[in-house]
């Protein structure tokens, strides 16, 4: 029997070792039933895989004896069982390599995903003469992304005038990770403005605004990133 097949025979004597051995396990009922989820993962992690051993050196013996080589039977079984066990060893962390690459790929992009949701802080400046509600209910803020949209709020306590020009002032939240940012700032009775929001995909902790950003209409935002907990 060529090299490769006796590989091949004490792979598959692994996998149906740890196999069987999982089986006898959930038959029988071993490990402390007042803790199920340690005794499962003895079960996958301990006496699983001596018997995905068990199994490889089981069908390395195997082969050996029936093949030509039979004469030197121990060095012949130990050295396909050590050749085998490499192989499974090797497809495990292929696997395991592969399955966190896909994990990796296909999570949620949280921007901060084990604390608070960091915010997009701003204000919007507009030309002279545009009239600006007083009232929160009048003005939309929507924060639009290639992931999602987020409904933001204005703080009309924080408006103010620059000179004859009105400025408003709110707030939205940054849920993701992403480049791909605008804010529709909607004022009632007047044409939507979209603002692009030139921040990294990670929006880093800024303490105080940017530079005012003009729009064509004449209008400007300036915004930071503020993270909770830091100033």
């Amino acid at each position: 029997m060529k090299n490769s097949s006796r590989i091949a025979a004490g792979v598959a004597g692994a996998v149906a070792g740890y196999i069987a051995t999982f089986v006898l396990f959930s038959l029988l009922d071993f490990g402390n039933r007042a803790d199920p989820i340690t005794s499962g993962l003895l079960a996958l992690f301990v006496y699983c895989p001596i018997g995905a051993i068990a199994g490889v050196v089981f069908a390395s013996w195997l082969v050996t004896r029936s093949g030509k080589d039979a004469s030197n039977g121990n060095g012949n079984v130990t050295r396909n069982s050590l050749k085998s066990l490499g192989v499974v060893v090797l497809l495990c962390v292929t696997g395991i390599g592969i399955y966190i690459a896909l994990a990796y790929a296909t999570a949620t992009p949280w921007l901060n995903r084990n604390g608070a949701t960091p915010l997009l802080v701003f204000e919007v400046r507009f030309p002279a003469g545009v009239a600006v509600p007083t009232s929160a209910q009048s003005i939309t803020i929507e924060l639009q992304t290639d992931l999602n949209t987020m409904p933001g709020e204005v703080t009309p306590a924080a408006f103010y005038r620059d000179g004859d020009q009105p400025v408003i002032a709110g707030e939205v939240e940054l849920a993701f990770r992403t480049s791909h940012r605008q804010l529709a700032v909607t004022i009632q009775g007047q044409p939507s403005r979209i603002y692009p929001i030139d921040l990294s995909a990670r929006a880093p902790h800024t303490p105080e605004f940017g530079t005012w950003r003009r729009l064509g209409d004449g209008s400007e935002i300036r915004y930071r990133a503020k993270w909770f907990g830091k100033t």
